[in-house]
Formats: structure tokens, C-alpha cells, sequence
């Protein structure tokens, strides 16, 4: 199949597209040497054709298939959505809606934790998807016959998988529990990491005050810096040097060459002078307006123990509902129900999780319910 080249086939394409009440969409890109995502191949389909859209071609205009993502009469269905929808976001500044996200939906339909799309392709319709064009460098010109078929395969079977979670979900009534995940995936601060909050990212390798604030100024510029010039965070400074700057906290380019981790010639480099601003910046600050550097609050003794019976009486859940226990809470959640009870302000306490598993495990840490091992099978019990 010839991809689609120009903006007026691209146009009639998604007039065609935007009469179904849903589309499959997925994306090829190349991200190993940028910092944004460079889009190489859009794919499209549904139910009764399936379209390749060139980015790269020249002189096209993606306005008609940017409308399209917009369009709320037409759900988009993706597979592992994050990726394709920051594409997007980035390249219009919006998020596509109404989305849904077959990886999400198959973990509250029991297929498991983040299962790969051709291993959900295979469990459902038996088709085997050649992954071997997967890494491809997907911008040259032409692109073969066998990336075309792969490319064209990420979205024609996804309409039948789609067809079948979604008959699952309305069997079991569970369509609003994907609607909830998809809350997370559609709002734009998702994908808008702010500069000042790229410091998150990296592991708290820092034990003073002074440190952490010299790891926020560095990690901040780093970000700005990366998406300014279009390149990865680790080509312009790797993780590692951002914890021995703030280890050593060098004052002067001479003695930021010194420092292991940077290469020779740091210290004439354009980096050099922002790298000891943001030591000296640090540096200067009141120590009372220093950041307190993020320690957990000790654990209420028997915290662990209770936290070991919440995973026992997750499993039970999953598999008595037949959905993926990571959908359902996380370990940092267990741990907020041990420590805080019903005060705790997280997922697994709100709409269907506490349904399914929030309200048992409030129950087991007042005492009100055990688990048993019966007849070589654990059971949820109520204590007299």
C-alpha cells in the first residue's frame, strides 16, 4: 500500500474516516537522537479501510488528520497510548479525544499486567505480527513493502481486538472503569513536564539541603536546554554528573573540569557557565529557603506485616475479578492503607478499586476480616 503523500488525499482520507463511530490509530517515530519525538508514519483504520499517512512527505499539511483526533464524535483507540498521544499533544498542543487505550482495557479484562500488543493480538484472534521491521529506521525513503505490512498490522488487528475488549467490558460493566483510567491519559499535564520539575526524575542521590537545590537548578536547566536544542537529556549532561556536581559543588569552570564525570574541556564549553551558576546559585541561597530533602515518615511499627496481608488480599481480588493487580493498587498504596486507613487519598480507595478491593482492605486493617487457608485455598473471612 502507497502511503498517503499529499493534503488532499489526506483530507478525502479523513472525511471518509470521521463517519465511524471509531478509528484505530498508531504511530512510527524516532526518538533515539532527539528530544521530541520525530513523527515518521501515522496509521489509520476503520472498519472498512486502513490508511498510511507520510508526515515527511513534502508539502503536506496533517490540518485534516489533526481535526480528526479532535473530532468527539469518534473515539480513537489506541495500544499503549502515552507515546502517540505526546506526539500529538507536542505537535498541536492538544490531547485526542475520547481516547481508549486497548493495553488499559486488557488489564481490567485479565489479560495481565501491560501486555505487549502482539501477545493481546495473539490471546484474542490467533494472528501471529511479524515484530522483525519494529526498530527500522523509519525515515527513510521509501519505506519497504514488509514496514508498510507491519505498520498496516498495528492497527487492522487492533479493531478486532478492540471489537472483543469491548464486548468484555459491557458484559461485565465495566466500560466506566476504563473511562476512569482514560482521564489520566487525556489530561494535558500528563504530557506537559514543567523545567522546574524535571529534578523528579532522578533518584535522590542527595543528602544535604544544598545538594538537592543545586540538583533542581541543574536538572532544570538541563531539561530547557534538551528541548531547546532538540536532544536527549543524556547528551547534554548524563545523570551521573548532575549528582557529582552537586556533591562537589565546583565553583569556577576550573574546577568543574575536574569533576569525573564530565569530559575533557568542560571547563571552555559553553556549559561551563551555566553549570557553576547553578552551584553558586544554590550556594547563596538562605539556608531557611533551602528545599528539605524528601524522606518517607517512619512507618507505624507492624506496617510491613500489614502491608505483606494487603498483597495477599490483592491477589485474592485480582483473580476473583479477573483484572491485573497493578491496575488495582500499588505497593505505595497498600502501605498508605496500613499506615492511614481511610484517610489515605489514593486510587485504590475511589470508584470501582475500592468497590473491588479498597473497602476489603479498610475492613482487614481494622480487624474485621482475615484470610484463611482452607482445603490447600486462601479465603476472606469475616471476624466475629
Amino acid at each position: 500500500m502507497k502511503p498517503i503523500e499529499s493534503t488532499e488525499e489526506l483530507s478525502a482520507a479523513c472525511a471518509r474516516l470521521a463517519h465511524h463511530p471509531f478509528i484505530t490509530i498508531d504511530t512510527e517515530f524516532i526518538r533515539e537522537t532527539t528530544f521530541w519525538p520525530e513523527l515518521c508514519l501515522v496509521q489509520v483504520a476503520s472498519t472498512d479501510e486502513a490508511v498510511l499517512i507520510d508526515p515527511l512527505a513534502k508539502g503536506i499539511d496533517l490540518a485534516p488528520l489533526f481535526n480528526l483526533l479532535a473530532d468527539k464524535n469518534v473515539l480513537k483507540v489506541f495500544h499503549a497510548a502515552r507515546q502517540d498521544i505526546e506526539i500529538f499533544y507536542k505537535l498541536t498542543g492538544k490531547v485526542p479525544e475520547p481516547v481508549f487505550d486497548t493495553q488499559v482495557a486488557a488489564m481490567v479484562c485479565g489479560f495481565g499486567d501491560a501486555i505487549a500488543y502482539d501477545q493481546l493480538v495473539k490471546r484474542i484472534s490467533g494472528a501471529h505480527i511479524d515484530k522483525s521491521s519494529r526498530f527500522t529506521d523509519w525515515r527513510q525513503r521509501p519505506l519497504s513493502d514488509r514496514q508498510l505490512s507491519y505498520a498496516l498490522a498495528d492497527v487492522t488487528h487492533l479493531r478486532d481486538v478492540y471489537a472483543d475488549l469491548h464486548e468484555r467490558l459491557k458484559s461485565e460493566n465495566r466500560e466506566h472503569w476504563v473511562a476512569e483510567e482514560m482521564g489520566v491519559l487525556t489530561a494535558p499535564e500528563t504530557y506537559d513536564l514543567k523545567p522546574e520539575d524535571a529534578w523528579t526524575r532522578l533518584k535522590l542521590r542527595v543528602r544535604k539541603p544544598v545538594e538537592l537545590q543545586i540538583l533542581k537548578n541543574i536538572a532544570a536547566w538541563r531539561e530547557r536546554e534538551a528541548r531547546s536544542r532538540n536532544q536527549p537529556r543524556r547528551r547534554i549532561l548524563k545523570d551521573d554528573a548532575i549528582y557529582e556536581i552537586a556533591q562537589q559543588q565546583p565553583q569556577t569552570p576550573e574546577a568543574l573540569a575536574r569533576l569525573r564525570s564530565l569530559n575533557k574541556g568542560i571547563e571552555r564549553s559553553s556549559i561551563a557557565a551555566p553549570l557553576v551558576r547553578a552551584v553558586t546559585d544554590a550556594l547563596e541561597m538562605d539556608k531557611d529557603d533551602l528545599p528539605a530533602i524528601p524522606r518517607p515518615p517512619a512507618s507505624p511499627e507492624g506496617t510491613s506485616a500489614a502491608v505483606d496481608l494487603l498483597r495477599v488480599l490483592l491477589k485474592l481480588a485480582a483473580e476473583e475479578h479477573s483484572v491485573a493487580q497493578k491496575i488495582i493498587a500499588t505497593t505505595d498504596d497498600l502501605e498508605q492503607i496500613a499506615i492511614h486507613g481511610d484517610q489515605a487519598d489514593i486510587a485504590a480507595l475511589k470508584g470501582w478499586r475500592r468497590e473491588v478491593f479498597g473497602e476489603k482492605a479498610l475492613r482487614t486493617v481494622r480487624g474485621e476480616l482475615a484470610i484463611r487457608f482452607d482445603q490447600r485455598k486462601l479465603a476472606v473471612l469475616e471476624v466475629d
